[in-house]
């Protein structure tokens, strides 16, 4: 891999718009690179924690249990961060993607702790992912199924469908006392004003780093306001070492079962997310990579089990940071994951970022996520869209958005159900693909 160059500063808006900062095999400068890995993992963060917290405090776990799985979470999706990006063999797609828990798996991991505790959730997790390994070998003969319309719509659900999110942490985090309060409000604002001021008028590294130095400047500001609560990072251990297996396995195949639909939409998520990245970094995603990044969600997964955490899926808040900084280099995804790493074996310094202001991340998520859905928007914008693909577009962005924002029309569902289309993403594309397949094209039927 070569030193990437910078372009001049004399460059038009127009080529700054569409260049590369760096792109895919680029090598950063070290200190550009951690900066830049610092940048997705402030981004990923709270992401990465919400899901076990979630679940160790429905299940009632104590303190000192609910930080050993807090640290495996956050060890673990370093690890499979590192895979996703680097690649081993055939494992990882081999593009900058974050990866960590998402909540589609909290349903299924409270219902198996409540019965079996950790020891039940350790061999669900590792026993299903055999589910999305099986699956990664069978992308190549559907990438046929994505042509452009389905890739665009998919990716521009992917942003959509997470704007809600953004929406949420910008007025205070959910079941927040202040929810939508004026400082709140202020806060995101004065976020995103600063992170879009650099991102437009920045040049070169200032630039790239735009959500990093606004997120910080944020996170700062609101220390004073007494929005930074300190003092999980005063109880929070210094060093705590993930354990192998410390909580025993219990296979039981209810709940391998109640799995299954959750790695079922981890594979459709990503399929669309390493799609979303190719799109974001310029780069022709081919059945292998994409094949490759659902199998390292699978292997992620297992590893998940190994050290008691949760299943590993693509992340795919992390896009809009590529289209937003220009950088798609995947070495700083790979530092990314040697940095999560080391936070997860350093409880405190985990703690120092796990207390960012919901607020911050707001003001920074609305523009990635915004971003993402533009990129998807773009796509669709390249194609000749007729009466049959506004309808495939109209009806998958109808579902996706739907249950996303009424998430409660689903209740009645068999749990199964719920599991696959609980998900915008998934609902959205679903529908695409179905709609793509049944609506038959008039003008190639015509042509035969």
């Amino acid at each position: 891999m070569n030193q990437h160059t910078q372009g001049s500063e004399s460059s038009t808006p127009a080529e700054t718009s569409t260049e590369m900062l760096y792109q895919l095999e680029d090598v950063p400068p070290m200190g550009v690179s951690v900066l830049l890995a610092l940048q997705h993992i402030l981004a990923a963060f709270a992401g990465i924690i919400a899901v076990p917290l979630v679940v160790c405090t429905a299940l009632g776990f104590s303190v000192p249990q609910t930080s050993l799985v807090v640290s495996a979470s956050i060890f673990v999706a370093g690890i499979a961060t590192f895979i996703q990006s680097k690649g081993i063999g055939p494992v990882g797609a081999r593009v900058p993607g974050m990866m960590g828990t998402d909540f589609t798996f909290v349903n299924p991991t409270i219902a198996v702790g409540s019965q079996f505790g950790m020891a039940g959730i350790v061999a669900a997790t590792l026993s299903a992912s055999l589910v999305e390994i099986v699956l990664s070998r069978f992308i190549k003969p559907l990438m046929r199924f994505f042509p452009p319309l389905i890739t665009g719509t998919v990716v521009a659900l992917i942003g959509i469908t997470l704007l809600p999110v953004s929406m949420d942490w910008a007025a205070g985090g959910v079941g927040s006392e202040n929810y939508g309060s004026l400082q709140n409000l202020s806060i995101a604002f004065g976020v995103m004003a600063l992170t879009l001021a650099i991102a437009h008028f920045g040049r070169g590294i200032l630039r790239a780093a735009a959500v990093f130095i606004g997120m910080v400047v944020g996170y700062l500001v609101c220390i004073p306001l007494g929005l930074v609560d300190l003092s999980a990072v005063g109880d929070a251990a210094w060093f705590a070492l993930p354990n192998i297996f410390a909580y025993g396995f219990h296979f039981d195949w209810a709940s391998i079962l109640a799995f299954v639909p959750a790695y079922i939409v981890s594979t459709i998520g990503t399929v669309g997310i390493m799609m979303a990245i190719g799109q974001a970094s310029g780069t022709t995603m081919s059945s292998k990579k994409v094949s490759g990044g659902v199998l390292a969600d699978g292997v992620g997964s297992a590893i998940a089990g190994v050290f008691g955490a949760g299943p590993n899926t693509a992340f795919s808040q992390n896009v809009g940071l590529v289209t937003l900084t220009k950088v798609a280099s995947r070495r700083v995804m790979i530092i990314a994951g040697l940095i999560l790493l080391a936070l997860g074996v350093f409880p405190k310094l985990s703690a120092l970022i796990s207390v960012m202001p919901q607020p911050v991340l707001g003001g920074a998520g609305v523009i990635m996520f915004g971003l993402v859905a533009a990129q998807g928007i773009k796509t669709l914008a390249t194609i000749d869209l007729g009466d049959r693909e506004l309808l495939i577009v109209s009806v998958a962005f109808a579902l996706g958005i739907g249950v996303t924002v009424r998430p409660d029309m689903l209740a009645n569902l068999p749990s199964a159900l719920q599991m696959i289309l609980s998900s915008g993403i998934s609902t959205g594309t679903l529908a695409a693909l179905l709609l793509n397949i049944i609506l038959v094209n008039r003008k190639t039927k015509e042509t035969r």
